[in-house]
């Protein structure tokens, strides 16, 4: 992990956990707060940055692992290209701040 590029800032963290608002998964607001999650995870060559990383409650943090995101969203029965492009506009709109 101390060997990946890991360049979230907290004011990145901070825009992501607002703008997503809850889970960026399941959407829930369990009031416990929200972890960083690596779409793609570091086991698997992901990094910590803002790209990659979303909020998750525990329980998606938990399950999730190190699944690969596609396979998990599925079964899951997550909706995975409402997911990717909500994902997509948020990452953008950082970028642009």
């Amino acid at each position: 992990v101390a060997a990946a590029e890991n360049d979230l800032t907290a004011s990145q963290w901070e825009s992501l956990q607002r703008l997503w608002g809850r889970c960026a998964y399941c959407g829930a607001d369990d009031g416990r707060g929200l972890q960083k999650d690596c779409m793609l995870p570091i086991s698997r060559g992901g990094r910590y940055t803002v790209a990659n990383v979303v909020p998750a409650c525990a329980s998606c943090n938990a399950s999730k692992c190190n699944a690969e995101l596609t396979t998990w969203m599925r079964r899951k029965g997550f909706d995975e290209p409402s997911f990717l492009t909500r994902q997509w506009q948020i990452v953008r709109r950082i970028a642009a701040d």
